[in-house]
């Protein structure tokens, strides 16, 4: 069985076998995707990532770009820090504004919004931890659109979050963007398949 720990050339088709079935794996992993995906106020959407998650992307990249395997050593080196590791969750998050200058102007004020997500159960709060690639944070204070952020649980963290209708909620507590959301029971499920 496949460590879905960590993704290795083994796990990765070839471009034609992979082409040959792009479309019904792209259909496959974006319905797994529907329960990972959680809006956290008007701007932010985090997707939480997973060894299927990434293999799709890894995939995608390798399909769209035709960089074969100097490509793939890349690919793997850039994505497998996003698979949880069974004691963590890890999403990426986007701020997600359409109009360009309103998005230069709010990502502006967000600076360092990547230090204040949260995850909150049982009455605790597991702060994310950036991804620490590269500072997504410019000098000006201006805040990429895109983020990376891991959360580490405890073992009672992990076992209050698995237990059935827990209540979870994801947040950013920024001065300029102070948001919550409640998980969906969907969502919490798919999201404990992660720990183990």
């Amino acid at each position: 069985m496949t460590d879905r720990r960590q993704l290795t050339a083994a796990d990765i088709l070839s471009w034609a076998e992979y082409a040959k079935g792009r479309a019904e794996h792209r259909k496959r992993i974006t319905a797994l995707k529907r329960h990972r995906r959680v809006e956290v106020g008007p701007y932010v959407t985090f997707y939480f990532e997973n060894f299927d998650t990434m293999w799709l992307q890894v995939q995608e990249m390798l399909h769209i770009e035709r960089g074969g395997e100097a490509q793939l050593v890349d690919e793997l080196a850039a994505y497998n820090p996003l698979i949880p590791k069974g004691r963590e969750l890890i999403a990426t998050f986007m701020i997600e504004i359409d109009d360009a200058l309103r998005r230069a102007r709010v990502l502006a004020q967000l600076g360092g919004i990547e230090e204040t997500a949260f995850i909150e159960v049982a009455g605790e709060r597991i702060p994310g931890k950036a991804e620490e690639d590269q500072d997504r944070t410019s000098e000006a204070g201006k805040a990429s659109s895109v983020q990376f952020v891991h959360f580490a649980f405890t073992d009672a963290q992990i076992a209050a979050f698995s237990a059935p209708n827990a209540r979870v909620i994801l947040g950013l507590s920024h001065p300029n963007y102070s948001h919550m959301a409640v998980l969906s029971e969907a969502t919490r499920a798919a999201l404990a398949e992660d720990f183990g």
